[in-house]
């Protein structure tokens, strides 16, 4: 007998449904992938702790370190205090850099772990900001501090620079310096402001695609600097004509979580590898990880097809999780990870699990179902029903 249970639809009725889904896939055991794919990964609240959550954060440990063991075990790498990890949305500097020490140690027990971490200016108090200097030496505390760990950075988008920027040439000093002080090849992080709005105009233009020409002038000043650069603008033109265009040897690792499959599939373009194809850097695959790994080990065995087979059903659910305002798109992440047992409760730093309604939550149970994610369906089962109980929906 199929588990079923009652849903909201958009109209604010009840409608009964039966789970159709079946089993997640499994990764084979030991493929390795032709793709660098990279799962910015969430933390995990805790509960328990005496403090006011939209004021201060704490993080479950355990469980927050748990999951990432969870995802080195499927073949994915770690990109760690990013946005996923609501880095500058309820998770703190201090907080961040204890979560980078935790990730890289994890990693250790693990051959061929992939970490790479969020280097960013957040803990300056931007009303303080005055001047370009500041920004850089916000940036270079937090570069130290990572790599005093051995951690290899991700250069995240700085609010305070996009505040203080008065032109491109302000970019290019800022990454100049930066980018020459780094002990190891970084990634550099481009953040659409669908996902943070205090980031519109990033590389000193609201112009897409004048921005595009600032950012890869930084990078074809220092290709030997720059393992790849990650955008996330949620257009897939945009990432494919910047691919096109990067210096041999850098990555596009796309963080564009409506047209990922497509996008890391390729479209095989010029002679220089990486000219035809994205790697990865996703907070969905957060979500859907199990499958992102089957899925990318069928690519790596020639096999395409079964590549778009496993990945094309998750796509509309990462639309669904993504949908604007994306930048509460954690909510989505967080409840997919409650689904699945992967953490005993759906909580999350800051009080975001409010930030999406109860209609959203049953559409991205029918789209999860859909694309074969849900783990543990009775679990699964059970706790979309608690959810509903504690929004007044009994039966």
């Amino acid at each position: 007998m199929a588990l079923s249970l009652n849903l909201p639809t958009a109209g604010g009725t009840l409608a009964p449904y039966a789970l159709r889904g079946t089993a997640p896939v499994k990764p084979d055991a030991g493929v390795k992938f032709n793709r660098i794919a990279y799962s910015a990964a969430h933390v995990v609240a805790d509960p328990m702790a005496a403090i006011d959550p939209w004021l201060q954060c704490a993080v479950d440990w355990d469980t927050t370190i748990a999951y990432r063991r969870h995802l080195f075990s499927l073949g994915l790498g770690v990109a760690e205090a990013m946005d996923t990890a609501q880095r500058g949305m309820g998770l703190d500097w201090p907080t961040s850099l204890e979560l980078i020490r935790r990730s890289l140690d994890a990693a250790k027990d693990v051959p061929g772990a992939l970490v790479a971490s969020g280097c960013g200016t957040d803990h300056l108090d931007i009303d303080s900001v005055k001047s370009v200097d500041d920004v850089i030496r916000g940036y270079e505390e937090q570069m130290a501090a990572i790599e005093a760990l051995g951690g290899k950075l991700i250069v995240m988008a700085s609010r305070a620079l996009a505040r203080v920027a008065k032109s491109p040439a302000d970019y290019e000093r800022v990454y100049d310096r930066i980018l020459s002080q780094a002990k190891q090849p970084v990634v550099l992080h481009w953040l659409g402001d669908m996902f943070d709005p205090a980031l519109a105009g990033y590389w000193g233009t609201k112009d897409v695609d004048a921005a595009m020409d600032t950012a890869l002038g930084i990078i074809a000043a220092h290709p030997d600097k720059v393992d790849g650069i990650k955008i996330s603008l949620l257009d897939k033109d945009k990432e494919i004509a910047m691919r096109r265009r990067l210096p041999a040897g850098v990555r596009m690792y796309t963080g564009d979580d409506f047209n990922y499959a497509e996008l890391i599939a390729g479209d095989g373009f010029g002679s220089e590898p990486t000219h035809g194809k994205s790697d990865a850097l996703l907070g969905i695959f957060d979500a859907i990880a199990p499958a992102a790994s089957a899925a990318l080990g069928a690519l790596a065995q020639g096999d395409e097809k079964k590549f778009h087979d496993i990945l094309g059903p998750t796509v509309p659910l990462s639309r669904h999780i993504f949908a604007a305002p994306t930048r509460f798109y954690k909510t989505g992440v967080v409840f997919m990870a409650w689904l699945n047992g992967h953490q005993k409760h759906f909580t999350m730093v800051g009080g975001q699990q409010s930030t999406r309604s109860l209609q959203h939550f049953a559409e991205l149970f029918r789209l999860a179902d859909a694309a074969n994610l849900l783990e543990q369906p009775e679990l699964a089962v059970r706790r979309m029903k608690t959810l509903l109980a504690l929004h007044g929906v009994e039966g």
